[in-house]
């Protein structure tokens, strides 16, 4: 199996570690493994809780490769779209309580699986943000819907559509992370969170999450959307634009026509 996640078991606690240094990037590959992972977990009697976290001094995740969507048409840019929703939507739907222990940069991709978590936990020099219109994209992966469960529509513009990223404490403030710990304690609290799930009935804890969570049973098509809005951008020249002026860094010379 591929060292791009590592999934471990210690009780009724499951962890998994974001694994491809330096910015823990999604892969094709690393995005079918979680859906494996979170499939292979649900079907474990003994789990009730998940830990999402990273090892890397300055990241949690920088979310997709950047070079995986230049110069590709929307066709090309189809199955990576579709495995984030895949990954994301069954990490979403996991049985038990799902926490992400985010110890640096989260953007894009990488907050987007924090987004797809039942709880987040934020080390004091996180940076959290979803910068995808900055280089002709948009977060297709549960982004522009499961932020706004979290922080309501200003702040999701504000985070989308202006490209304002923000720290720990304002991310707490906005009810984006739950709570604040500082350098290197965010896997501490996260397991303490994950304890407290463990004592309680796991019966109960899913029965109760499956209710809860039918709150967002309409947001199931608007999903699909966002990934069609996603590919739809292929379509036109800023999407390309903005990537390859990322990669090049320079400014982007977006066509407004």
């Amino acid at each position: 199996m591929s060292d791009l996640l590592k999934l471990s078991l210690e009780g009724h606690i499951a962890t998994i570690q974001l694994n491809n240094p330096p910015a823990n990037t999604w892969t094709l590959e690393s995005l079918n493994l979680l859906q494996e992972m979170v499939d292979e977990l649900n079907e474990n009697p003994g789990v009730i809780a998940l830990i999402i976290f990273s090892e890397e001094d300055r990241f949690f995740s920088a979310g997709a490769d950047l070079k995986l969507f230049a110069d590709v048409s929307p066709e090309q840019a189809r199955p990576m779209a579709e495995a984030f929703g895949r990954a994301f939507e069954t990490l979403t739907e996991f049985k038990g309580i799902s926490i992400a222990a985010i110890n640096g940069f989260a953007l894009g991709g990488g907050l987007e699986v924090a987004l797809a978590c039942d709880l987040r936990v934020a080390e004091r020099q996180a940076l959290l943000g979803l910068p995808e219109a900055s280089v002709g994209l948009l977060p297709c992966a549960g982004g522009t819907q499961n932020l706004m469960w979290l922080v309501g529509e200003a702040w999701t513009k504000r985070m989308i559509l202006l490209g304002e990223k923000v720290d720990a404490e304002k991310a707490c403030q906005i009810g984006l992370v739950e709570e604040v710990v500082e350098q290197g304690q965010a896997c501490s609290m996260a397991r303490e969170l994950a304890e407290k799930v463990s004592q309680q009935s796991p019966d109960s804890v899913m029965a109760s999450k499956k209710l809860i969570q039918m709150n967002r049973l309409s947001s199931r098509n608007r999903y699909a959307v966002e990934r069609d809005l996603f590919l739809k951008l292929f379509k036109g020249q800023n999407q390309n634009e903005g990537v390859k002026a990322f990669l090049e860094k320079r400014s982007p010379e977006w066509r407004y026509e």
